[in-house]
């Protein structure tokens, strides 16, 4: 199983947000590469990487944060967050980062996730964040009527390397991912899913362990993290061999 640290970027810092929310953000390193770094250096072979700011303003804000990050390390990241075309995409793709996150143009202009996932074979992650298991877009400002599985299945085929499924209510809040959620979707295609939102103990990483066999094949770590509630070297011994 894969453990992707997150780093979210707000203001050219690295935060953690409650359920989302931009006003509720705890700074937890002025300096994200420094933090991208001690990542790293614990172990950890993947890094989730989100411009907060960019998903409001509907294209990247924290750039140079992110590149300072890809300069920092050595090891793949996966960034989303405001990217919203073909240009953008192509763009980060150059500059080094693995794969590119696509949330709320998969709602909106589902046809540029199909384009980019043929041009960029693997290197295309879905985001789908749920808010009572309904799409939540504009960095979770607005919720459609579209239901997340549903969603999902309109990409199946198209190539996507993985879908990142987050529930909003679950995001920063400490209170455990939701599972049955997340393997239900997962059971429904045949897309890998990444659990995302929630995740607060050494347990709820075993619990998702346990449920691989739906087609979850990670985890994204956030707060539990930063205020050490889940200790990286015990996360990676545990849970994180098999598949990289």
């Amino acid at each position: 199983m894969i453990l992707f640290p997150a780093i979210d970027l707000k203001d050219g810092q690295a935060v953690r947000l409650l359920r989302g929310e931009m006003d509720q953000a705890t700074v937890f390193n002025p300096d994200p590469a420094d933090q991208a770094r001690r990542f790293a250096d614990a172990g950890f072979e993947w890094l989730h990487l989100v411009d907060l700011n960019g998903a409001f303003a509907g294209r990247p804000i924290n750039a140079a944060a992110v590149e300072a990050i890809l300069k920092a390390v050595q090891i793949p990241v996966q960034l989303g967050g405001g990217i919203r075309d073909l240009a953008t995409i192509e763009h980060w793709l150059a500059l080094g980062v693995r794969r590119v996150i696509l949330g709320t143009v998969a709602v909106k202009d589902p046809q540029l996730v199909h384009e980019a996932c043929r041009a960029f074979p693997d290197r295309v992650v879905i985001g789908i964040d749920a808010r009572g298991g309904k799409v939540a877009v504009e960095g979770w400002a607005e919720t459609s009527e579209l239901e997340a599985v549903e969603l999902a299945r309109r990409f199946e085929g198209a190539g996507a390397a993985a879908i990142v499924h987050t529930d909003v209510e679950r995001d920063g809040a400490m209170g455990g991912p939701n599972l049955e959620a997340t393997a239900a979707l997962a059971r429904a295609i045949s897309i890998p899913v990444i659990v995302s939102g929630g995740v607060s103990s050494l347990d709820d990483l075993l619990a998702i362990k346990a449920a691989q066999d739906s087609g979850i094949v990670g985890a994204i770590l956030g707060r539990a993290l930063y205020d050490g509630r889940i200790d990286p070297a015990e996360a990676l011994a545990r849970c994180g061999e098999g598949v990289h």
